[in-house]
């Protein structure tokens, strides 16, 4: 059997990300197998090979922020992708508290 990459496992868990939800780099991380992952995910989600089913404009720094080195049309875009979502930003950045994506978000979609 074939090891998953580090990149594949987390391109594994952004896929898990819901739609009006975000999740932090170090978050993704430690989903992804290692919480000192957190550059290693932004990493690969600048090399993303499939954006329309890896939603990276969903990964957020650990203070809300959007990335302005997004790799698919700056930061103004990932604002534009996240608005559309139904995520509300201020300068910038989302608030966490409201929609952070938590592992009972991922139960909560499973039981549907």
């Amino acid at each position: 059997m074939e090891k998953e990459s580090t990149f594949e496992k987390i391109y594994e868990v952004v896929r898990q990300i819901p739609k009006g939800r975000v999740a932090t780099y170090g978050q993704v991380a430690a989903l992804a197998g290692n919480r000192r992952w957190a550059r290693v995910v932004g990493y690969a989600l600048h090399v993303n090979p499939d954006p329309g089913h890896i939603p990276c404009h969903r990964v957020v720094n650990r203070l809300g922020e959007v990335s302005s080195a997004f790799a698919f049309g700056g930061g103004n875009r990932q604002i534009e992708l996240l608005e559309a979502e139904g995520v509300s930003l201020a300068d910038g950045v989302v608030d966490l508290k409201k929609y952070q994506w938590t592992r009972r978000d991922l139960a909560e979609l499973e039981r549907m």
